[in-house]
């Protein structure tokens, strides 16, 4: 299997809606409403009312921008307006030609409106999409994606203290907007987020189970939903992995000695503990993070101490064809990773060093590097693009010197 082809047996499983709307409104019929709402590819929006303007009926998220821009300021630097970025982009360019189902699957995530789908399926053949929109396919998941169904405008529930509308409806700007509770529920997330209980799972685990581990956490206990962290105040941020301030803000860590002072010859004994406080699923959720607990004795130079370093991965991982699980050290909502530091101290003038890194795009740095050895045909320009940007993700979210002698 090749390795994209092995990312993809993972992601045709993302399009299954998983378990059920928590308490806040009716389940029954939020789940009727996700279940149309996230057909995919998301059917075509057809001719919008003629009387409205050029920006009403515009798709773009520059058009939406125009009175929504703070919601627009958010997007442009979230992750979302990102998903079709050169690390996607660059795979595809090979695969719509080579393989077009799987050129669709991935686009039904990445891209799932229809006018972001350049090929239709009609009579067993990939023939062009007259609706295909180019700029709105780079957009990746645009504001439509989530907001916009037949030209009509979806959203949450008013916020409260906000005046009611008193407007006639097909007086508002683009005829108003549809509102619902689902847009305020995990449940809205696992489109993307969550694999089907018979999905793609490596060592008896879905590959992608975000939602089940949230629904297991303290956070779905009182009600918490994936929004109320990663989109706090409605903010279109789906801040997440790759923002160092929200992972600290979701995890403790603490690095202590076994005694105040240490004499050469004597063994150092370290603990370091990681305590997922405030992340509602598992730390990390997915297998393309590694978080990486670093110790070692440094001089009074800084320099450190040759041999003396040891490291600690919290993180699942893969091989890169999706074929094994080599290790699983996440640590589930609420709990805590802890490891121990040993050294014996062969001299005076010596301190511990301990760092916490996180490398958000891990499994894809490997990734991009061996598909480029094997060949990226007309895409390698992105996927160099790619590789590069996930070797710059990593940051550091802890760092302590204690002093031993």
């Amino acid at each position: 299997m090749t390795f994209r082809r092995a990312l993809l047996r993972g992601a045709s499983l993302l399009l299954v809606l998983g378990g059920t709307a928590p308490a806040g409104g009716d389940a029954g019929a939020d789940r009727a409403f996700l279940d149309r709402h996230w057909r995919r590819p998301v059917p075509p929006q057809g001719e919008a009312p003629a009387r409205w303007s050029a920006l009403e009926k515009s798709l773009a998220p520059q058009s939406c921008g125009a009175c929504h821009q703070a919601q627009l300021a958010d997007w442009k630097t979230s992750v979302h307006a990102r998903s079709l970025g050169p690390g996607v982009a660059g795979q595809l360019v090979e695969m719509r030609r080579s393989d077009p189902e799987s050129f669709r699957l991935c686009l039904s995530c990445h891209g799932p409106l229809a006018e972001q789908q350049p090929d239709i399926e009609r009579h067993g053949r990939s023939v062009p999409n007259p609706e295909f929109d180019p700029g709105l396919q780079a957009a990746g998941l645009a504001c439509a994606v989530c907001h916009v169904r037949q030209h009509e405008r979806f959203g949450p529930p008013r916020r409260i203290g906000m005046a009611k509308v008193t407007t006639p409806r097909p007086s508002l700007p683009h005829g108003g907007v549809t509102r619902t509770p689902a847009f305020s529920q995990s449940t809205f997330c696992t489109s993307c987020h969550q694999f089907s209980s018979d999905g793609f799972a490596l060592n008896g685990k879905l590959l992608e189970n975000t939602y089940e581990e949230w629904k297991l956490s303290a956070a779905a206990r009182v009600r918490r939903q994936c929004q109320d962290c990663h989109m706090p105040e409605r903010r279109h941020l789906w801040r997440g992995i790759h923002d160092p301030d929200m992972v600290k803000s979701g995890v403790e860590i603490l690095a202590t000695t076994a005694q105040r002072s240490y004499r050469p010859g004597d063994e150092l004994v370290a603990t370091i503990v990681v305590r997922s406080v405030g992340v509602g699923h598992d730390f990390p959720t997915y297998v393309t993070p590694r978080v990486v607990v670093r110790a070692a004795l440094i001089d009074n130079t800084g320099a450190a101490v040759g041999g003396s370093g040891q490291e600690y991965a919290i993180a699942r991982e893969v091989t890169l064809d999706l074929s094994r699980e080599i290790s699983d050290t996440r640590i589930p909502p609420g709990g805590s990773a802890s490891f121990t530091y040993r050294r014996r101290l062969e001299r005076k003038g010596l301190s511990l060093s301990v760092s916490v890194m996180v490398y958000p795009d891990h499994f894809y740095t490997g990734f991009f590097e061996s598909l480029l050895a094997s060949g990226a045909g007309a895409g390698a320009p992105q996927i160099r693009e790619a590789l590069a940007a996930s070797r710059r993700s990593a940051f550091e979210i802890f760092r302590k010197t204690v002093r031993l002698t």
